[in-house]
């Protein structure tokens, strides 16, 4: 097969929650202990990193990838979902999986494939843990895809688990409360294995502190322990941060990710990285100054680890920011964030999935922009005049457009040079732009 018979092939015979929703998604872990086994279980062939959250993982993950690779380390990296290429999800040393590689590996299995019929999710991260073992990985990071308990990925021994944040997303498979979400997170939690939590929030803190005391687990809160702010957010290329450490002192730190939630991400980064320095595991493998690996792999987050569709600017005159923020926490952040931009007339290009719950997010919404409604080119895309009612509903008034790029294009015909173009809802949306 080609590549693209590769995916084709993916596409059209594995359930992939990315295009068809919660009906992908498959609970249990029976299906990918069972594709590993018979791979000779790659998982435990390297060190590895384990990263939830309902936002900011995909960040987190990229900045630590960004770092270990920086202290010479033979880094792989595996997120999700991809935006245009299906090699964004596994890359090592910031290099996308090799086209051959796919083909082979899917022509390799193609008899596990019809024995063990798993989803799409289930065979990439086979497919990603088979290659970080042939190819001799030192450590990979990996991002959690839905929840934690349950997903696919949580049959790694890492060496730290790793929780950003907690908020509303998904709520159908995950549940409809904090705790609730917050239960399935911390289900990557292991026995005696530090885990470091981004945000203390009153309602899921006492989750993961009774998780982590019954699995003996060492517990650390980032923001308990360091404060960071936001110095210069003047650039469109790099921020200054500064972060505050009692009894250490302060550190002036640039960086490439950029955003209003990125100073969130890099705190937690920061302190992962003091954890680390302190696993001999890990130490005994970094080949230069950790130290000065991590501020060398903050400043070039986007270059070395490919790292798109957060905060990314599009064109210039008029600005075109895109972002990825798609429920209710990362919205307000991305609101927040556009606030502090200089522009004359805000102009919104969005798209959401069929089954998102839009009564929370939509209110969140500026009713002063102009809004250019569109489906993404996804059986989940939710039909445009269907949500340009929907939007109306909240004094949110736009034209339905026929597709994400002429949505787009229709925005910038309106736009001026002093004006903001922001693309957001969805990743689908950003996938058909970046």
């Amino acid at each position: 097969m080609t590549y693209k018979e590769t995916l084709d092939f993916l596409y059209a015979q594995l359930p992939m929650f990315q295009r068809v929703g919660a009906v992908a998604y498959k609970k249990g872990l029976d299906n990918i202990l069972a594709l590993c086994e018979a791979l000779g279980n790659p998982q435990n062939k390297f060190k590895s990193i384990h990263i939830a959250g309902t936002n900011g993982k995909g960040s987190v993950s990229h900045i630590l990838a960004s770092i270990c690779q920086e202290a010479g380390l033979k880094t792989g990296l595996y997120t999700s979902p991809h935006y245009r290429d299906f090699r964004e999800r596994i890359k090592l040393d910031g290099q996308l999986v090799p086209e051959d590689y796919v083909v082979q590996f899917v022509e390799d299995t193609m008899h596990l494939i019809d024995q063990i019929k798993p989803s799409y999710f289930e065979l990439t991260v086979a497919m990603a843990f088979d290659y970080f073992a042939k190819q001799k990985a030192d450590v990979a990071i990996v991002e959690v895809g839905l929840g934690g308990r349950l997903d696919s990925t949580n049959i790694l021994s890492p060496l730290l688990s790793i929780i950003t944040n907690i908020g509303f997303d998904h709520m159908a498979v995950l549940g409809n409360t904090l705790e609730l979400i917050a239960g399935e997170k911390a289900g990557i939690i292991k026995p005696y294995t530090p885990v470091l939590i981004s945000e203390t929030h009153p309602q899921t803190a006492p989750v993961f502190t009774q998780k982590a005391r019954d699995l003996n687990a060492p517990i650390l809160f980032a923001d308990q322990i360091s404060e960071i702010q936001v110095i210069d957010s003047s650039r469109t290329d790099n921020w200054d941060y500064e972060i505050t450490i009692p009894q250490k002192g302060v550190f002036q730190i640039q960086s490439d990710a950029i955003g209003p939630y990125q100073n969130k991400n890099i705190l937690c980064v920061w302190q992962a990285c003091e954890w680390l320095k302190n696993i001999p595991e890990f130490s005994s493998m970094v080949k230069t100054d950790f130290d000065e690996a991590r501020m060398n792999g903050l400043k070039s987050v986007r270059t070395s680890t490919r790292f798109i569709g957060r905060w990314h600017i599009l064109g210039e005159e008029p600005t075109v920011l895109a972002d990825s923020a798609h429920n209710e926490s990362g919205l307000k952040l991305l609101f927040q964030g556009i606030e502090n931009i200089s522009f004359e007339q805000l102009h919104v290009v969005c798209g959401f999935a069929n089954d998102k719950e839009l009564d929370g997010i939509l209110p969140l919404f500026p009713k002063k922009a102009k809004y250019y409604f569109a489906k993404a080119d996804v059986p989940r895309g939710l039909d445009a005049t269907t949500l340009q009612e929907t939007a109306g509903l909240y004094n949110l008034r736009g034209e339905a457009c026929t597709s994400v790029p002429e949505a787009l294009n229709t925005a910038k015909k309106h736009a001026k040079k002093q004006d903001l173009i922001l693309v957001c809802g969805s990743i689908f949306v950003l996938a058909e732009l970046v």
